[in-house]
């Protein structure tokens, strides 16, 4: 007899059903992006107002995504103890709250603290998103779907940069680009409360009525056949008798090491890595552009370029995802990517080859990332999933949160840009052959069907190895 999990893993895809909960989390996924590319257009603008140093305006990116990483651990372990639910909705309401006390910041200082604050609302969204959908999804179409949901972030960030770029000409332009955001994302904070629990997160937790109550639901929308299934007794630890509070945090910490050290250290260091070079691309490409004389139109346009090429890369991964798997499109695409930020740097005072550089970086950046998104959701068990995506975005926002200041005050000036590209270009290779050696392919696997004490693969290469006894 299947169990509820595999009952759910198995429905039809439909776009009245799951499709829902696609649109809804992508949204919340949309204003993520839009609020971390905004980073580079505040920072010149606020950098004027306050008469601010390099280094003083890196710390707005810095407050913004050290709070996202303390909201990614935080909401990532929130999620698995109270249910992707609550979560899901209240990440949108903090970040709305804080950024329209933001829009009223008197000065620099309270400005930092309330995008510190906005962040750790908005920092638990990836997570707790990607939890969710992976959750709904259908395995025959999981890694799709959880690529797909990475098209969400090049329209955000484009449609930031197409409005930053619009409110050029405003008065007090950087407030206006700020609150530009919050009614709709308390909008959707009202949509999301009709989103339904998971139903995995509720027969891993042991309430079988309400998962019950769920997957049936689900089966008669989807149209699919019913069928008879169980829901297995949830494993000691889990359900009820999970510890609360700061020690739940901290047990999720030493469960995701105890799980399997090798996933987890991959986890990190492709994020941190990959991460790395995105948002320092991000977060400076304005601040680098007017550096070398573009106006400041020119310079806003640079990063909204990116990310428009950006949504062909999402589409491209979609594709590929389950093509060649999830090892190899990481493994190719990301070392290209900051190759083509290197190329920028050595072309950056010709103006139409800096553009096409950036393109394509936009492009290469954007086929890597929701293939990793997609590949660390399926890497952790139900129980972990949220926990194990959050603390992974949490190490890598803490890492780039500094990267602004290091990249602004001390590689830039120091190394000039093709050397700093360089350089984060290595720790991308390295991250890669780690990956290479230590994770095992997701692809076509059902999720929970990951062995934690022996998942790495002795290949020599990312070449997908997947056998019979793993596969879905």
């Amino acid at each position: 007899m299947k169990t509820g999990d595999q009952i759910v893993q198995d429905l039809p895809w439909k776009w009245g059903v799951q499709g829902k909960i696609f649109i809804i989390g992508g949204l919340g996924y949309l204003f993520d992006a839009w609020d971390i590319a905004l980073n580079g257009f505040l920072m010149p603008l606020l950098g004027k107002e306050f008469d601010l140093t390099m280094g003083e305006s890196s710390l707005i990116a810095t407050a913004n995504l050290v709070g996202m990483a303390v909201g990614a651990v935080v909401w990532g372990a929130i999620a698995d103890r109270i249910g992707r639910k609550k979560a899901f909705s209240a990440t949108l309401l903090i970040f709305a709250l804080f950024s329209v006390l933001g829009t009223l910041s008197p000065d620099y200082t309270v400005f930092l603290i309330l995008r510190f604050l906005a962040g750790v609302g908005l920092g638990g969204c990836i997570p707790v998103d990607y939890a969710l959908v992976s959750e709904f999804s259908p395995k025959k179409f999981r890694g799709r779907i959880l690529t797909a949901l990475d098209l969400w972030w090049p329209i955000g960030v484009t449609l930031c940069g197409v409005v930053a770029t619009m409110m050029v000409p405003l008065e007090g332009n950087w407030r206006w680009m700020l609150s530009t955001m919050v009614l709709p994302a308390l909008l959707l904070f009202w949509v999301r409360r009709g989103v339904p629990e998971s139903p995995i997160y509720l027969t891993k937790v042991g309430k079988e009525a309400e998962a019950r109550q769920v997957i049936d639901s689900l089966v008669s929308r989807s149209g699919a056949t019913p069928q008879p299934y169980e829901i297995p007794v949830p494993a000691a630890g889990e359900g009820a008798d999970r510890p609360k509070g700061l020690r739940a945090g901290v047990e999720q910490f030493r469960r995701l090491w105890r799980f399997n050290p090798r996933i987890t250290s991959v986890s990190w260091l492709l994020f941190v890595s990959i991460m790395m070079v995105y948002y320092a691309a991000l977060t400076w490409m304005p601040s680098i552009l007017k550096e070398e004389g573009y106006n400041e139109t020119a310079s806003f346009m640079g990063p909204t370029l990116m990310s428009g090429v950006g949504i062909l890369g999402v589409l491209a991964s979609i594709w590929l995802v389950d093509v060649v798997g999830r090892k190899w499109v990481i493994a190719v695409s990301a070392p290209l990517s900051t190759a083509a930020l290197v190329g920028f740097a050595l072309v950056l005072k010709v103006e139409t080859a800096a553009m096409i550089a950036i393109a394509v970086f936009g492009f290469l950046i954007q086929l890597t990332i929701p293939v990793l998104y997609a590949y660390v959701a399926e890497l952790y068990p139900t129980t972990l999933r949220a926990s194990g995506f959050g603390w992974a975005s949490s190490v890598s926002r803490v890492g780039t949160g500094f990267a602004p200041l290091l990249f602004g005050s001390l590689m830039w000036p120091l190394l000039g840009l093709p050397l700093t590209f360089a350089v984060l270009g290595v720790v991308v290779v390295l991250a890669v052959i780690w990956m290479a050696f230590a994770a095992p392919e997701t692809k076509g696997r059902e999720l929970d069907d990951i062995d934690g004490e022996a998942t790495a693969e002795p290949a020599a290469s990312p070449q997908p190895v997947e056998s019979a006894s793993v596969r879905g």
